[in-house]
């Protein structure tokens, strides 16, 4: 069986399994009470069985007293919009982002429109497992379904300062756009048309039914690749199932990076800020490529625990302009509190726009940094076990704790943590070439499968 991954970022599971009704009639009788049986908004990201979890939920929190509005398949980052622009309480994206087609889960945010943090969690957890505070017949919650906050999403991005709608559709973009079945298929179609694009749609029929890893990592993305040189297209763009991470495509047919999609959009967005404001928050994990556009800029990058909930806490300590996480999220607190591929998208093309080369070219325009990720399975290993060892071993260099486990040296970085929605240890390593952050990633490796070998004898 396997194991239900319950953290910052909410909960996750297999479905039937680790997942089933009665973890989501249980997660959700928590969160009624937690929000004080207060109006809850309820999306998800479009995976085949997700209409019977959400349907679940829905009905766990009206019998609840919670009215509940319904918004169907949708970006979790419209969740997000819906609950803070309106009187909900909080909302949940049943959604297992990034994970394969068999996972599911739900996404806990509050009325502000953020993720809860970790505060906020374990007083939702102590929650859980309590005997359910059902209404009665005459408190039962209202269920409403609509559209709205769908449409709203869009023309909110669409109304970002530094972009030029008009502009962009002047130009024509050719753009092949990936949505892996999922929440994106009509929104970023849709989107891109408004702003005047040509599409070439894949994987955008909302079956929610993958035909791949749905994570949009290279090697999971050669047939886009190759549609977008077939195409002779502009770029390629593509979402995963939850459409908070953006991954971009180059005319060539290459992967433009999604550690890049957060550098481009930190460049363009201090650019059309005065210099004193230009400052952003990223996490641990993200490429140190944007502090170099920082320096170059005049401008300050934090970092953070990873996270999004944990980039956004920091951006409004900090007072940040933009923020976001390697994974290819970017968050303008313009438009709201969370990471956006839509937001993305836009600025993306603006910043291609006022570019006035290829998308590739856009890229060697950046600082040229390599990162390679690995991820080693855990099994019934510790983590924490495995992570103390590797702080030893690497004590001579300049290490951070908040977050695993981040080794600094002066050309290179590897970055060791526990991951929040799969049983694995996640490795990152950057340095200048590809070559060299392999050979990074592989040392560390190496040395953790040297300690489970001791361990089993």
């Amino acid at each position: 069986m396997s194991k239900l991954m319950v953290s910052i970022s909410g909960l996750r599971g297999v479905v039937g399994d680790s997942l089933t009704p009665e973890t989501v009639i249980e997660y959700g009788n928590a969160f009624a009470k937690y929000s004080k049986r207060g109006k809850i908004v309820v999306g998800r990201d479009g995976r085949y069985h997700g209409g019977m979890l959400a349907d679940i939920l829905v009905g766990t929190l009206a019998a609840n007293g919670c009215d509940v509005v319904d918004i169907g398949i949708c970006p979790t980052p419209t969740v997000q919009l819906a609950a803070e622009h309106s009187d909900a309480a909080g909302g949940v994206a049943v959604t297992a982002s990034h994970n394969p087609m068999e996972w599911n889960g739900l996404k806990f945010i509050n009325s502000k429109g953020v993720f809860l943090d970790a505060e906020e969690n374990e007083k939702l957890w102590k929650l859980v497992g309590q005997k359910a505070d059902y209404a009665d017949h005459e408190s039962v919650g209202t269920i409403e379904h609509g559209d709205f906050f769908l449409r709203d999403h869009v023309r909110r991005v669409l109304a970002i300062k530094a972009v030029d709608v008009e502009a962009i559709r002047r130009r024509h973009f050719k753009v092949v756009v990936d949505c892996t079945n999922a929440a994106g298929s009509v929104v970023i179609p849709e989107l891109l048309h408004e702003l005047g694009c040509t599409v070439t749609k894949m994987d955008c029929d909302a079956t929610g039914r993958f035909t791949r890893r749905p994570e949009p990592l290279p090697e999971n993305l050669g047939v886009v690749m190759e549609r977008v040189r077939k195409e002779k297209a502009d770029l390629g763009i593509v979402v995963d199932p939850d459409v908070d991470r953006l991954v971009l495509i180059t005319e060539k047919g290459e992967p433009f990076s999604e550690e890049y999609t957060i550098a481009q959009a930190l460049a363009f967005v201090f650019r059309k800020t005065p210099e004193g404001k230009r400052i952003a928050a990223v996490n641990l994990s993200t490429t140190r490529a944007v502090d170099e556009i920082a320096r170059k800029l005049g401008g300050k990058v934090y970092r953070s625990a990873v996270g999004e909930i944990n980039v956004v806490k920091k951006m409004k300590e900090v007072g940040a302009i933009v923020g976001g996480e390697g994974s290819g999220g970017v968050i303008l607190p313009e438009v709201h509190y969370g990471r956006d591929a839509l937001v993305g998208i836009v600025i993306t093309l603006q910043h291609l726009l006022e570019f006035g080369g290829t998308l590739s070219e856009l890229k060697d325009s950046l600082p040229k940094l390599e990162i390679v990720k690995k991820r080693i399975e855990l099994d019934k290993k510790s983590p924490d076990k495995i992570i103390s060892a590797i702080k030893k071993q690497y004590s001579g260099y300049d290490i951070n704790t908040d977050d695993g486990l981040k080794i600094d040296a002066p050309d290179y970085w590897i970055h060791l943590r526990k991951s929040n929605t799969e049983p694995i240890i996640r490795v990152i390593a950057e340095a200048a070439s590809q070559k060299e952050a392999e050979s990074h990633a592989m040392e560390v490796v190496r040395f953790v499968q040297k300690i489970v070998r001791v361990e089993k004898r």
